[in-house]
């Protein structure tokens, strides 16, 4: 059993085991995974966030785009979310399951698991204009959150997930997940599925990753509560009007204990004593044993400071990530894909050395995608290597560290080019959009221009203005940047001299350091107005 913490908690205790560490404030929730002491997810909620991935909403078919495959739903959100015509076929399931046959324990439907895809192949989407025409009312659930100009994308393939499975109450299969590989435990778990589990009539359920070693009754448990869940999704949805929300995904708190808190999980550490005992709370109904595992840590400091996770946590957001071996990461961020470029750095350039980079690099690049919460396409620029074996033995540590990410991955080889590309689930914005906003600077391109580009610039500006008539023979005052104004007086003093003798007129020029690199301001030197182009 897990002893008390102590009161001083210091760095070498935090690297033992796996924590989960909690920090409650009045604008924002934080969630913290570490993995003998190194961050591995991180995750975010605001007050004013909403978040609607796992909600269900009872919504309005607006349009059909027969070209795109697609219909846009109302679901009383500021944009009408897309629903593909794949994803509205009822019935239809992810193929990557495996199919259990249901006993006597499963509601008497016996082999209606393999009826589904029969089912599913005599909807075409064609069909689908005339299952859900224009102004007819539609259940969906949202799989992502808008990101950027896109609004959400939702389904009509319902799924409410509980601690140890996914409840389907449209589906009648029953299924493994494939991350649990032992044969035995798959043995187990489908003759539990089989024989003890009564699932409703066309319901079905997954069992996911965690319920591996769990006993029957903790599935028992949580398929009642579930299925209760779902009765009252029913309720709702009978009697409210569309558009509207029917079931709210629960906040950060609940879907931490539901999601995060296994048994490979030693101590939850929560600064916020009522979010700590809500936590023991939600976790006693399904496990009385792990309540003790949610400790409420006081102190003075905050706790992410306190526990040295709050410098991990602003590395994460820097563009180059080390490796242990010398060598380095890049990683660039941009609207169709995620580039990361791996660099030798210090490391030296012998064989060995670019195949221990490479291993060190698809092991970072696996921690990064969680900790930065970034999906899409990913494409991982490697250190040339020109045997296959060594390909193949990067390609199998990327594919070993992405087994324990929620979202779904899927990793090619590396190519002929040196490149690993992979896509990776996106609900929901990465890390960085969500904490960051774009410079009003430099208007997100992370650079300025120099000085000496200001420079020319300003020769321009300033000849522009003198140029007009109405200008002829005026004292200008110019406001700049330091940098710029050292520029000046260095480098191109003459050239201004210039200017003013052609234009008979006179310039006096200031610098402000409030100014950021590319401000500048002309104006009359008597009146002190601003003069605009």
């Amino acid at each position: 059993m897990f002893s008390k913490i102590r009161k001083f908690f210091g760095p070498k205790k935090l690297a033992e085991g796996n924590k989960i560490v909690v920090n409650c404030e009045k604008l924002e929730t934080r969630v913290a995974l570490l993995e003998h002491g190194s961050l591995e997810e991180y995750t975010v909620e605001r007050a004013n966030d909403d978040n609607i991935v796992g909600s269900v909403f009872k919504g309005i078919i607006r349009n059909i785009e027969p070209g795109l495959s697609a219909m846009f739903v109302d679901i009383g959100l500021e944009k009408n979310a897309f629903l593909h015509f794949w994803d509205a076929i009822p019935e239809a399931l992810d193929s990557g399951l495996e199919e259990i046959q249901r006993g006597k324990g499963g509601g008497g439907n016996q082999g209606r698991g393999g009826k589904g895809k029969q089912r599913k192949g005599r909807i075409q989407s064609k069909d689908i204009p005339g299952l859900y025409p224009v102004g007819s009312e539609v259940l969906v659930q949202v799989t992502k959150g808008p990101i950027g100009t896109k609004g959400p994308r939702i389904t009509t393939n319902i799924s409410l997930p509980g601690r140890y499975m996914v409840l389907m109450p449209r589906n009648d299969q029953l299924g493994i997940s494939r991350k649990i590989e032992d044969p035995k435990e798959r043995a187990r778990l489908r003759k539990i599925m089989s024989e003890k589990l009564t699932v409703p009539e066309k319901m079905g359920v997954i069992l996911r990753t965690v319920s591996s070693g769990q006993k029957v009754r903790y599935f028992v448990r949580d398929l009642a509560i579930l299925v209760e869940e779902w009765r009252e999704v029913e309720e709702k949805a009978a009697t409210c009007k569309a558009p509207a929300c029917v079931f709210q995904e629960p906040d950060l708190i609940e879907r931490t204990v539901r999601d995060f808190l296994t048994d490979e999980i030693d101590e939850v550490l929560c600064d916020n004593a009522e979010a700590a005992e809500r936590m023991r709370d939600l976790i006693g109904v399904i496990s009385r044993r792990s309540r003790g595992r949610i400790q409420h840590f006081q102190t003075n400091t905050p706790i992410f400071e306190k526990l040295g996770i709050q410098r991990q946590i602003d590395n994460a957001f820097f563009r180059q990530v080390w490796l242990p071996s010398g060598g380095y990461l890049v990683i660039d961020e941009t609207e169709a894909l995620i580039a990361i470029d791996v660099n030798t750095g210090r490391a030296k350039t012998k064989d060995k050395m670019i195949l221990q980079t490479n291993i060190e690099a698809a092991e970072e690049v696996a921690r990064q995608l969680r900790l930065r919460n970034i999906g899409g396409l990913i494409v991982v620029d490697l250190i040339d290597m020109k045997s296959r074996r060594d390909q193949m033995a990067v390609y199998k540590v990327m594919r070993e560290g992405l087994k324990n990410d929620k979202a779904k991955t899927h990793v090619l080889q590396i190519s002929q080019l040196g490149l690993m590309e992979m896509t990776r689930q996106r609900l929901h914005e990465s890390l960085n959009i969500t904490v960051n906003e774009p410079c009003h600077f430099c208007q997100g391109r992370g650079l300025v221009k120099s000085a000496e580009s200001m420079s020319v610039e300003l020769q321009r500006r300033i000849n522009g203005t003198l140029a007009k008539s109405e200008n002829q023979g005026r004292e200008l005052l110019v406001i700049v940047h330091p940098d710029v104004m050292e520029r000046l007086r260095t480098h191109d003093g003459e050239l201004f001299a210039e200017l003013e003798r052609r234009h008979n007129a006179r310039l006096t020029f200031r610098s402000d350091a409030s100014y950021y690199r590319e401000q500048v301001v002309i104006a009359d030197a008597k009146t002190q107005k601003e003069i605009r182009e």
